[in-house]
């Protein structure tokens, strides 16, 4: 039944109680306005409640209202418990929302590397750039000849992209004339335009984005932030801590960068730079061949039988060590039917389950900046970066080729690419933000067969931008090459019908969207 308040469940003895949500801080404002002043509208007392359940018998709504009427207990209770105690899980209980506007693309990478925040980002697949752009701290120190250069060559890559944008468009109005006749198709047409001009423009180029935090993830970007020599990134972590600080001060502790975070990388470099010395310069001397864009670099041996053995743990009451053997004594066709077992009832939209987790597959890429921007949001794989490096080349969409621009594609690369190494000698690591969204990294993967999947149905859909699309498809083809059983399922939501077609003679109940309308 439903209480008075339309907050409480009841089932038997289990109540259940909604003990808040977030809310736009204007209403918050608004609501503070109007009401007679009070010290309790902060997060901290929640946190402080819930750390006091362990140790207090008392219901938890109690505990809750005790907290509200003594805040300054509750922040002298959450300091003690999460810097005497290192009880830090206690401050994953406050919540904050923080609209981040006026970001570069390059500062946007720092702050989503973090997994367990949430974030919205604005894409330049569905909006047009109006040519907004940060100008780095670092480069108005270096002078005027450096931000003269670097605001030259913006100022070309933005009219670069207007004009690709213009002729993009109509091409793919034009060879999608069909479709283009149904207005509701225009949009996506129009996206293709914005999402392949883009890739000329620099990683200066401003964004915002949505970010959810609890304290507890908050508190690592700001501290994280802070071993980072960016002023881009230090303005960023003083908002971000000034705004936390000011509505939960007790939840927010170590915001200093420690010794290890702020130099460890950095003497991991100094040492690798010592002992491949000798390996660069033999590399130097012979010449390097041309580096593979995708490729396996390593994966679990027997992945197949891992997680077979995973499933038969979870419902033969055996331990895992014995179902390997047991699965390692299966026939070919014994381990495919028991597989097909998972697969037999899933829809396009179902996921694996946890026992897909325990084979995993690393790879080495290649990637633009524009399709980084789409693999990083997929940050429960594990994802190691390399700086973008002119050195790599870029990436030329398809559609500029179709067109016959790539030789204006190719002279704003070539600009930038020269802008690009005049910075680096003067400002250093912020020379990166004249960079293109064309220009490539390296990128270490490694990801289990289950989060693979996630990456495979959203990523190798029709709807999906062109070029990760591409990479995640090959992806998904080289674990099917050493998973013949558990990864044969991969694929787009588009393909999905005829993947399960090809496994069970028959379609799936359940269609997924196409990309056009009718």
């Amino acid at each position: 039944m439903i209480d008075n308040c339309g907050q409480a469940f009841y089932l038997n003895h289990m109540k259940i109680i909604l003990a808040g949500y977030n809310l736009d801080s204007e209403v918050i404002e608004e609501l503070k306005k109007n009401s007679p002043e009070r010290q309790d509208i902060t997060p901290e007392t929640i946190s402080a409640a819930y750390a006091r359940i362990s140790r207090d018998p008392r219901p938890v709504n109690e505990l809750r209202a005790v907290a509200r009427a003594e805040v300054e207990r509750a922040r002298r209770s959450n300091q003690s418990i999460i810097f005497k105690m290192g009880h830090h899980s206690v401050a994953e209980h406050a919540v904050f929302n923080f609209d981040l506007i006026g970001l570069s693309r390059l500062a946007i990478e720092e702050v989503e590397h973090f997994r367990l925040c949430s974030y919205t980002e604005k894409s330049q697949r569905y909006i047009t750039l109006d040519g907004d752009y940060v100008l780095p701290e670092e480069i108005k120190q270096a002078g005027p000849k450096f931000e003269k250069v670097f605001t030259e060559t913006i100022e070309a890559q933005n009219e670069a992209y207007r004009y690709f944008y213009g002729r993009l468009r109509e091409h793919f109005f034009n060879k999608f004339e069909k479709q283009a006749a149904n207005p509701k198709n225009q949009p996506i047409l129009d996206g293709w335009a914005k999402e392949d001009a883009r890739y000329v423009v620099s990683l200066a180029t401003k964004g915002q984005l949505g970010l959810t935090a609890n304290a507890r993830n908050l508190e690592l970007i700001i501290r994280r932030l802070a071993a980072k020599k960016n002023a881009e990134l230090e303005e960023l972590r003083r908002q971000l801590y000034d705004l936390a600080k000011k509505v939960a001060p007790s939840i927010i502790l170590f915001t200093e960068a420690s010794p290890y975070e702020a130099e460890m990388m950095a003497n991991v470099s100094r040492e690798a730079e010592r002992l491949l010395a000798a390996e660069k310069m033999r590399a130097k001397q012979t010449g390097q061949s041309k580096p593979k864009e995708i490729e396996l670099a390593e994966f679990s041996e027997n992945g197949d039988e891992l997680i077979l053995a995973g499933l038969l743990f979870s419902t033969a009451g055996l331990s895992y060590q014995e179902t390997l053997k047991k699965v390692g004594r299966f026939t070919h066709q014994q381990k495919l039917e028991l597989a097909k077992k998972v697969f037999e009832h899933m829809e396009f939209y179902d996921v694996p389950p946890r026992e897909f987790e325990l084979a995993e597959l690393t790879y080495d890429l290649i990637v633009s900046a524009s399709c980084f921007a789409q693999l990083k949001r997929h940050r429960m794989m594990t994802l190691l970066t390399q700086p973008y490096d002119p050195a790599l080349g870029v990436t030329i969409p398809p559609s500029i080729k179709e067109i016959k621009e790539q030789k204006k594609f190719i002279e704003i690369i070539k600009k930038t690419d020269k802008t690009w190494r005049a910075l680096k000698n003067g400002v250093g690591p912020a020379a990166d933000y004249i960079l293109t969204n064309a220009h490539r990294r390296r990128v270490t993967v490694r990801a289990n067969v289950r989060e693979l999947y996630h990456l495979s149905r959203l990523r190798e859909d029709a709807t999906a931008q062109w070029e990760i699309r591409q990479v995640s498809a090959r992806m998904s083809s080289l674990a099917k090459k050493v998973f013949p059983l558990t990864a044969r399922l991969l694929g787009g939501k588009d393909s999905y019908p005829e993947l399960y077609k090809k496994l069970f003679g028959q379609l799936p109940k359940m269609q997924p969207p196409s990309l056009f309308y009718e």
